[in-house]
């Protein structure tokens, strides 16, 4: 595996402990737009991989898409929680009103714990 697909990945898993630690001090907001991070994160080592890099987050979320969803390689659940969770991080991070709840904030990070699980069991079959 490549290194910066390793450090990619552990990045993500720190974003997943910043999201609980945020969520348990009753930061929400902020919490789920840790989980997107870690969800962008895992899907940028997927990517990397592959030799693909992007700079923006919206070619990120297509080049996954074209890659791994339609491809069968990961469910399209995954791709679905990546678009979803940049929704929600938008609301948190920009919006001055921002009504994110704490049950959907620790279902972002629900998904983004298993959307890591998921790349590295991928990844640890590949003979890449």
């Amino acid at each position: 595996m490549k290194t910066a697909t390793l450090q990619l990945l552990e990045k993500a898993g720190r974003s997943i402990e910043a999201a609980e630690l945020l969520a348990e001090n009753d930061q929400p907001d902020f919490s789920a737009s840790r989980a997107y991070y870690a969800m962008f994160y895992v899907a940028e080592a997927l990517l990397n991989e592959k030799g693909l890099s992007f700079s923006k987050h919206g070619n990120v979320h297509a080049a996954f898409g074209e890659h791994f969803a339609k491809t069968g390689l990961f469910d399209t659940k995954y791709h679905h929680w990546l678009i979803d969770a940049f929704g929600t991080r938008q609301v948190g991070d920009y919006g001055l009103d921002a009504n994110i709840g704490a049950e959907f904030a620790l279902q972002l990070i629900s998904h983004a714990q298993e959307f890591l699980k998921a790349a590295q069991e991928y990844l640890s079959k590949q003979k890449l």
